[in-house]
């Protein structure tokens, strides 16, 4: 077999410059695509279970791309083909997915439309993603390969830091407001900015490398090609029982760290609201049981009125002194407004919730336009307890506000069983940090802003992990840095000491995206380096996926936080557990060489 030559640093950048434009894509995807469906009327409740889409497509998808390209052989290349085809699929899907709420759709058909555009940019990106690794493999040789994945690492991070960052900046230039139900310009132009930057790189990849043609490629990776062309081919599985023993070993140090960062992208802006933002709390109410029988949708109307909306207790008015007001405006000492019809809420922030005190003996509440003196108190009265006895309440999953004659519109729509009083009705609620107050807006902006920082930390930790003589020692090393940055949240309460933990989570980071491929790619050799490239995606996507599952049974086994919402921060911690599971498990692997093997 014949040895490859050492390549210059920018061929090396050439390979891999393209995952830049793919890493802003996939930063997007995981940043924005939440707020996306959340904007355009998802239940928040339902949003993890559209979070599992991404990595089972990652686990169809890579291998059967990997196992294609294997055998593909074409003009434009043997990797390069199936990069353009997913980049050009991400570039369509990224200029549609955003304006999912304004295309005069409905509620559902909005969400559904959302939904088949998240699986197609997951898919595409996978497909775009996967050739650049493959490169790597194909053509670079063992003692520069971890160069060349620290230098994709370098690009992948870089991709992140911009994707996580674009509507944070184009907020300086445009709005980041829009009507109800659609997307506000600084996140739908950021996707356009990112489908651009996706395609320029496509092309200057296409323009800088060139794939080595069938006969090179065996010379380079011992393949005897008339033997290979008479060999009945194996497919992935048997493949699969064949994989080196590496292949194993780093798989299980991946499953504790993707499981890790699972947790970390789940759960993070609770943390930093919990933790460095003092956001309150809310109860977020499920639905209501009548007659041991419970109902869940989203919307649960008394006449043409919601009792429950958008998992709250719809607020109908106040009552002073014992006496019920359904106003119109509401103004307590002064300006300040508490109450703008029902329900009670100031540009959709809500300012007192049902059942809740909001004027003291002694104050004068100014309502629609009257003074009234309150001598005892005042408290916000729910729909619910204006629900008369015999009325049989209607729910619907999705129901939207009709702005012409200010009636709901309803879908999916049934009857309850008749009430006899509303004290029959048992409302179901959990305690929840308030996602509509500032202090968790800001936190999730912040949220943003510590994502940037690991990924640059990230950037600049991957040339560190080069001058590791022993890479697993770099390795683990990496890992229980980050293990200290997930634990060290968990006591952490001002937000920017929270960058040095993001920080040292970038470490762990990017060792995740080098280190592995470096370790598994020198033990392969032969012509089903793809194929193992793509099996071995699957040891990124089945931890998620487990992780993804087992999330909320986890977190209900830690107290509620001081204000009785979930103690999210304590997944972190478990984060840091998992990492430091990985570093230990590093010291399983024994590397191998594939070309030593291929020479012997």
């Amino acid at each position: 077999m014949k040895e490859q030559q050492d390549l210059s640093f920018w061929k090396l950048w050439n390979l891999s410059f393209g995952f830049f434009g793919v890493q802003i894509a996939y930063a997007l995807q995981s940043s924005q695509v939440s707020r996306i469906f959340s904007t355009i009327g998802a239940d928040p409740h339902d949003l993890s279970y559209f979070w599992i889409l991404p990595p089972l497509m990652g686990l169809v998808v890579q291998p059967i791309v990997g196992s294609a390209s294997d055998r593909t052989w074409t003009r434009l290349g043997r990797r390069l083909p199936y990069l353009l085809i997913g980049a050009l699929v991400a570039i369509i899907v990224m200029c549609f997915l955003p304006n999912a709420g304004s295309l005069g759709l409905g509620i559902s058909q909005a969400i559904i439309f959302g939904l088949i555009m998240l699986m197609l940019l997951d898919t595409s990106i996978n497909m775009a993603m996967q050739p650049f690794k493959m490169l790597v493999g194909d053509m670079v040789n063992e003692k520069q390969k971890g160069l060349a994945y620290s230098i994709q690492s370098f690009l992948c991070n870089a991709g992140s830091v911009v994707g996580y960052v674009a509507p944070f900046v184009l907020a300086w230039f445009l709005s980041n407001t829009a009507p109800a139900g659609e997307v506000p310009p600084t996140v739908t132009w950021s996707f356009y900015i990112g489908a651009a930057i996706l395609a320029l790189c496509v092309i200057y990849t296409f323009a800088k490398v060139k794939e080595q043609p069938p006969h090179e490629y065996a010379l380079y990776h011992g393949i005897d090609e008339a033997a290979q062309s008479s060999a009945p081919k194996e497919n992935m599985f048997k493949l699969l029982v064949k994989a080196p023993k590496v292949f194993w070993t780093v798989g299980l140090v991946q499953f504790f760290c993707w499981a890790a960062f699972l947790y970390m992208w789940t759960y993070s802006t609770d943390a930093v609201a919990l933790q460095a933002f003092d956001a309150p709390a809310m109860q977020a109410v499920s639905g209501v049981t009548i007659n041991g029988q419970t109902y869940s949708d989203k919307y649960i109307f008394n006449t043409d009125r919601p009792v429950i909306e958008n998992g709250k207790l719809a607020v109908a008015g106040i009552e002073i002194d014992g006496s019920f007001v359904r106003p119109q405006t509401v103004v307590l000492d002064g300006d300040t407004l508490i109450a703008a019809g029902r329900p009670v809420n100031e540009g959709g922030v809500e300012k007192i919730a049902a059942g809740e005190g909001f004027a003291k003996a002694g104050s004068v509440l100014r309502v629609d336009g009257n003074y009234i003196p309150v001598s005892s108190g005042a408290v916000a009265v729910s729909e619910l307890s204006l629900v008369e006895p015999g009325t049989s309440l209607t729910m619907a999953h999705i129901a939207s506000l009709d702005k012409g004659t200010g009636k709901y519109v309803l879908e999916q729509t049934s009857d309850l069983p008749a009430v006899k009083s509303p004290e029959e009705i048992e409302v179901n609620y959990t305690t929840l940090l308030n996602p509509a107050t500032p202090q968790y807006q800001s936190a999730g902006d912040w949220n943003g802003i510590l994502l940037a920082i690991q990924g640059i930390a990230a950037v600049l930790w991957a040339v560190a992990l080069a001058a590791f003589r022993h890479r697993r020692v770099g390795y683990s090393v990496s890992l229980v840095i980050g293990a200290l940055g997930f634990i060290s949240v968990f006591f952490i309460h001002n937000q920017y000491l929270l960058f040095v933990s993001y920080a040292l989570m970038g470490c762990a980071w990017a060792a995740m995206l080098s280190m592995p491929f470096t370790i598994l790619t020198n033990a392969l050799t032969g012509g089903n380096i793809g194929t193992y490239l793509g099996l071995f995606n699957c040891t990124i996507t089945i931890p998620q996926i487990v992780a993804a599952l087992c999330g909320g049974l986890i977190l209900h086994c830690f107290p509620a936080a001081s204000k009785g919402a979930p103690l999210t921060v304590g997944m972190l911690a478990v984060s840091g557990v998992l990492l430091l599971l990985g570093a230990a498990a590093v010291w399983i692997i024994k590397e191998t060489y594939g070309s030593q093997k291929a020479k012997a």
